[in-house]
């Protein structure tokens, strides 16, 4: 889809309305600990030799100055830490600035951080007041657009169960429904078009192209180059907290594609391009035999797995599809011992290592060096082996400078930087990447991507949580296809896929009757 064609914004600059301006915008913290920070202090047991921060003033943006035309999409682009996420929030009016002022002309709605103010404990229905209330829908419009939310996100009888039961698809789904139904002035998308399966994509695209059409403009902040030149009308390309450029999308993305390092050359590099070929052998490395999970929800029993079973040969590599919520993410926690299965028994011929939803271990009062350490035991790895490979994590992470501030000031890329950084560090027998191929900017994804094929290789089995029906069909040699918490299918990955992607078409045909 693209959005370029749904706003008039082509007028030449001296003629065009500005409807948002930003000039000399900047935004500081103390480097120091706070009063909030009180957790740095008792994690201290965590490392050996603890660097003490000096209390100094940190600008993570300044002199920030642009404007924004009516009926144009402006993108911003940047590398991890760049400070979108930090612009986009003063923007909004959720951080306000040190320097400097915004004017808009209009009203200023924010999608990003999609389910960053849901409530586990409440129920996804509850969560929807708590959610919209906080990006500025009134209570009564929410409770007139509450049915329509519920019929948008398709989450069924799921909205009235807890958001701890929800997969993170699911929470997309749910933060995508409640904004979409805000009527934006002017409207910021961070990073929030990735809301899951492929049958609610095409929905979430198509509402997408409505919102577009109706607001004055749009900020889009994005990792995808591709995107961001199909679909903005200009670009700003930010760097460590300065706008280094404006313009053109294709001229700033050739500029900005010249300062990303050159990926290195090496045989079987090209994952994503060609098939798997692996040898088989006998072995048997995971045995699952009628894995089944239940939530008790006041009179209701739901069951996240049920009668799961099969096995895997040592050399295959397993591609786990299905629409948010199938149990996916929930049968890789049963793998790698997260959670206990109620019924049914595994066996595991191997040590289990995941990369299962970066960070989110991670405590956001401690600094990124602290949560190595407590993201690192959750994932299993010994102390010893933790303060053995720190090091090797800040260097692969490339957060150096940023390694000794608390993770609530980083940006979600940044976290997925320290996330994949700690997992990689693993040279687990059997690989789990659950929805772990999206790292943040391109840099970083070359060299993530290059680690994951190198485990690829290293391990006795690959099991692969993913949306790309592509990717599927060209990297794994299997694909076991969730349905409902039930195996669904399991078999040859292309057959599988074929079989999904009918499956997904019949439900749109069934569902425009």
């Amino acid at each position: 889809m693209s959005l370029k064609n749904s706003i008039e914004g082509h007028l030449p600059e001296e003629k065009r309305e500005v409807v948002l301006s930003a000039k000399n915008l900047g935004v500081s913290f103390n480097s120091g600990f706070r009063k909030d920070d009180y957790k740095s202090h008792v994690i201290n047991f965590f490392s050996k030799d603890k660097e003490k921060l000096s209390n100094k003033t940190v600008w993570p943006l300044r002199n920030i100055s642009f404007e924004g035309y009516k009926g144009e999409i402006l993108g911003i682009i940047g590398s991890n830490g760049a400070g979108k996420t930090t612009l986009c929030k003063l923007l909004s009016g959720i951080l306000e600035a040190d320097e400097g002022n915004v004017n808009a002309d209009g009203r200023v709605s924010a999608l990003f951080s999609l389910g960053m103010g849901f409530n586990k404990e409440l129920t996804g229905r509850e969560n929807v007041y708590l959610n919209g209330m906080m990006i500025g829908i009134e209570k009564q419009k929410i409770e007139e657009s509450i049915e329509d939310i519920h019929e948008f996100s398709g989450l069924g009888e799921f909205l009235d169960r807890p958001m701890k039961t929800y997969s993170s698809g699911m929470k997309a789904r749910l933060g995508f429904s409640v904004a979409a139904f805000l009527e934006p002035e002017i409207l910021i998308l961070d990073e929030a078009l990735n809301t899951g399966d492929a049958a609610f994509g095409k929905k979430a695209a198509d509402k997408m192209k409505e919102l577009v059409s109706k607001a004055k403009m749009v900020i889009l902040v994005t990792h995808s180059l591709r995107y961001a030149r199909r679909n903005c009308d200009r670009l700003i390309w930010l760097d460590k907290g300065a706008i280094r450029d404006v313009g053109e999308p294709k001229d700033i993305l050739k500029k900005y594609k010249a300062t990303i390092p050159p990926r290195k050359r090496k045989l079987n590099q090209k994952l994503e391009l060609k098939k798997t070929e692996t040898a088989l052998k006998d072995t048997t490395v995971i045995d699952a035999k009628n894995i089944s999970i239940s939530y008790q929800l006041k009179k209701e029993t739901h069951w996240a797995l049920k009668d799961v079973s099969f096995n895997i040969k040592q050399g295959e590599v397993i591609g786990i599809i299905g629409h948010n919520g199938a149990g996916k993410s929930t049968l890789c926690k049963v793998l790698t011992n997260i959670l206990e299965p109620d019924r049914g028994a595994i066996k595991v011929n191997g040590e289990t290592s995941a990369l299962l939803g970066y960070g989110t271990g991670f405590n956001d009062q401690l600094t990124g060096r602290d949560n190595i350490y407590l993201n690192g035991m959750l994932l299993g790895i010994p102390k010893a082996r933790v303060e053995g490979d720190t090091s090797k994590i800040i260097e692969f992470s490339e957060l150096e400078k940023s390694i000794d501030k608390p993770v609530k000031g980083y940006s979600s890329g940044m976290k997925a930087r320290l996330g994949f950084s700690i997992a990689a560090t693993l040279q687990p027998d059997i690989f789990i990447i659950d929805e772990a191929l999206s790292t943040g900017d391109a840099a970083f994804k070359q060299k993530a991507s290059e680690k994951i094929q190198e485990m690829m290789e290293n391990a006795k089995a690959v099991i692969i949580v993913s949306h790309s029906m592509k990717f599927v069909e060209r990297v794994c040699t299997r694909a076991i296809w969730m349905e409902k918490g039930q195996v669904r299918g399991d078999g040859d990955a292309e057959e599988i896929v074929a079989q999904y992607r009918e499956a997904v078409q019949a439900k749109k045909s069934d569902n425009k009757k």
